[in-house]
């Protein structure tokens, strides 16, 4: 981005989202580092974010008492340390602008701020006095303005309640207290001391009740229970009052050297020590999904109601999970184009191409999805990976149907001619046409690349063939009827191994569909067991970051002696405790889940292929019936050969006779092929469970 762009518009005190800003999030998949800087007005909050962008002009800096900053503008850089992240600075209106008037349109600036980051600058000028921290008043109306738990969750589990400030302690930004124009010395009671030290003495509280001092320790109970994680810069001034005005034009060499020097020192904070954004749950933000937070919160707002954490988590998981659904399917898609342009292709080719870009469709899925808690969107992409290698396969079929009747259509032409000169009609023909028609399938099973229904086609075609193939056996005067009992014999025979060809042709099929699944399966368990791993790791990190923080915060405040604030520190980290206890009995009913997914992924997977195999055995049934109304037809017709009326209803009653040959039709449970493989079934067809 080469320049700031307005993120939200805040216009007549309604706040809007503006779409090119928000479409230029949702463009970016890398994970964000998000820096807001807030403060009242007309104190230098967006010469910081120019500094930390490495550009000395970009957000309006102002050289009047107006305010240059309206609504939230955002500017996105790569980030300087992270490999593979964006920096995105937020810079948002100043609070106490006189011309806006109304103090309750800075709340939700403020609140937007929070929201969105990862570390919250506060930008104000001269000490930190009780003035400058009363103007964080907005810091303590934030239990009113933001929501943890939706309203089912809080009256559930009473986290709101019970968890008190850990719960927002877990999911708020690093704190930051920029101090400008700074020209007092560093020293409490005559000691020299940090900044640090400088803001957490601006931040002790006072002992004793009374309103005065509850009205004092308010706002700074909350900034210490909110923002555990709290760090402290002090600027001097950077050049002459003169010159203030024209700060965005002037070159570092004419800034204050010890301005440049914290100034430097500020910006290598934010980079080293600012997190990659998240949400509840731990799970890390990329653009894209900072797009779905901005969005989410601000149309909150415009209708009057309060952000909740939860529910933005919740709709944004839904928008990611269904985009991760089709992510992984053109994913899948893609990968399956190189063995489609192929086909047709043994099974072997496409059940590697398949097995390799499901895989790869998985791994994309698991990488955008998150808080798939039901495996609901994995399903999904499995069904829909399983269909779509369906009709691939049906394709496959298709196209090597389709090129092995045709280079049997060739091959045949012409014995096909001979037929219509009456050559295999003289004695000795019989023989003739047996060794032209060994010679033909010699030919055909030679040519390579025939495809997955090779040995099917060739049965078919076979099977029609015999009935020509009998009628010049009745023809040939030159045979004895003993000859052509025994040739008879031996074409049955012949079908039937051609017959077991086929059937093993298909079996072979089968089992590769079987192991493919099952290896597909075993991956996918793997890619589901290391995501839910990541995602209890990352909740963890969460929960302990928050224990951390209120030991600490504990630790103060009984060192100061203040035992009655201590005892509700107490509770607070009691309360977290316990959620870190309940960790283990989630893990158990994490595993129970894990197991309930796996199955369903299987599941899906078997009722997606369904769709090949009803496809199959329909097909098969209709090409029975298309054969028997073609020998039909022939019989009817005599159209193979002149064949004596007494010797066509020999082979009529001869043909009808003949057992039927199976077709191997996956779904037909009366098959006694196909069962030999262990398919898992308990009393079900293949079909139904491959």
């Amino acid at each position: 981005m080469d320049s700031p762009m307005c993120l939200v518009e805040n216009a007549d005190g309604e706040l809007h989202v503006v779409p090119g800003a928000i479409k230029y999030l949702m463009g970016l998949n890398q994970k964000v580092v998000v820096v807001s800087v807030v403060g009242l007005y007309r104190t230098g909050k967006s010469y910081l974010m120019n500094k930390l962008a490495g550009k000395r002009k970009g957000f309006a800096l102002g050289a009047t008492i107006q305010s240059k900053t309206k609504g939230i503008w955002m500017w996105c850089v790569p980030h300087p340390e992270k490999r593979d992240h964006t920096l995105v600075l937020l810079d948002t209106e100043g609070l106490g602008d006189v011309e806006k008037g109304d103090s309750k349109n800075d709340a939700w600036i403020f609140s937007l701020a929070i929201l969105l980051s990862s570390t919250l600058v506060y930008n104000s000028r001269g000490t930190i006095d009780n003035q400058a921290v009363e103007n964080l008043q907005y810091v303590s109306e934030l239990t009113e303005r933001i929501k943890v738990n939706s309203s089912s969750a809080a009256s559930s589990s009473h986290d709101d309640e019970e968890g008190g400030d850990a719960q927002f302690v877990q999911f708020f930004p690093n704190f930051v207290w920029a101090i400008r124009d700074f020209t007092l010395l560093l020293e409490i009671d005559g000691r020299n001391v940090t900044e640090d030290e400088y803001l957490e003495h601006s931040l002790e509280l006072r002992k004793g009740g009374g309103k005065k001092n509850l009205m004092y320790n308010l706002p700074r109970e909350c900034i210490r229970n909110y923002f555990p994680s709290r760090k402290c810069f002090v600027f001097p001034t950077p050049t002459t009052p003169a010159n203030m005005p024209h700060l965005d034009s002037m070159d570092e060499a004419g800034l204050c050297g010890s301005f440049r020097k914290v100034a430097d020192t500020f910006c290598r904070f934010i980079f080293q020590e600012s997190r990659t954004k998240t949400v509840k749950g731990g799970h890390k933000v990329t653009g894209r999904m900072l797009g779905h937070l901005v969005n989410t919160y601000v149309e909150t707002i415009a209708k009057g109601s309060v952000p909740c954490l939860e529910n933005a988590v919740l709709a944004m998981a839904q928008i990611e999970n269904q985009a991760a659904v089709d992510e992984g399917q053109v994913v899948y898609q893609r990968g399956m184009e190189e063995v489609k342009a192929l086909f047709p292709v043994d099974m072997g080719q496409i059940s590697a191409h398949h097995l390799r870009s499901d895989h790869q469709a998985t791994q994309a899925f698991m990488k955008r999805s998150f808080k798939d808690e039901n495996g609901d969107f994995l399903k999904a992409l499995a069904v829909a990976i399983a269909k779509h290698y369906a009709v691939l396969l049906i394709q496959n079929e298709d196209a090597s149907e389709k090129k092995c009747a045709a280079l049997l259509e060739k091959l045949s032409a012409p014995m096909a001619q001979k037929i219509k000169e009456g050559i295999y009609t003289t004695p000795g023909g019989y023989e003739l046409y047996c060794s032209h028609h060994d010679n033909m399938v010699a030919q055909y099973r030679a040519k390579p690349d025939k495809g997955v229904r090779a040995e099917e086609i060739l049965e078919q075609f076979l099977r029609e063939k015999s009935l020509e193939k009998n009628s010049i056996l009745q023809a040939d005067k030159k045979l004895t009827e003993n000859e052509k009992k025994i040739h008879e014999e031996q074409e049955k025979r012949a079908l039937a191994e051609q017959a077991v060809k086929m059937e093993a042709e298909k079996q072979h099929q089968l089992e590769k569909l079987i192991q493919e699944r099952e290896r597909s399966h075993q991956e996918g368990i793997c890619q589901l067991e290391a995501k839910m791993v990541q995602e209890a790791k990352e909740k963890q990190q969460e929960l302990e970051r928050a224990l951390d923080s209120k030991l600490h915060e504990q630790e103060k405040l009984m060192a100061k002696g203040f035992t009655e604030k201590e005892a509700a520190m107490k509770e607070e980290i009691q309360s977290l405790r316990e959620k870190e206890e309940a960790k283990c009995e989630e893990k158990e009913e994490q595993s129970r889940n894990f197991r309930a997914i796996a199955q369903g992924v299987m599941e899906s997977v078997s009722n997606g292929l369904g769709h090949y195999f009803n496809y199959k055995k329909a097909r098969e049934q209709h090409k029975a019936i298309v054969f028997k109304e073609q020998v039909r037809f022939n019989l009817k017709s005599g159209a193979v050969g002149n064949i004596p009326d007494k010797e066509r209803m020999t082979l009529k009653q001869d043909k009808m006779a003949t057992p039927k040959l199976k077709t191997g039709a996956v779904g037909n449970s009366k098959d006694t092929t196909l069962p030999k493989v262990n398919t898992g079934t308990t009393g079900k067809s293949p079909g139904s469970e491959v």
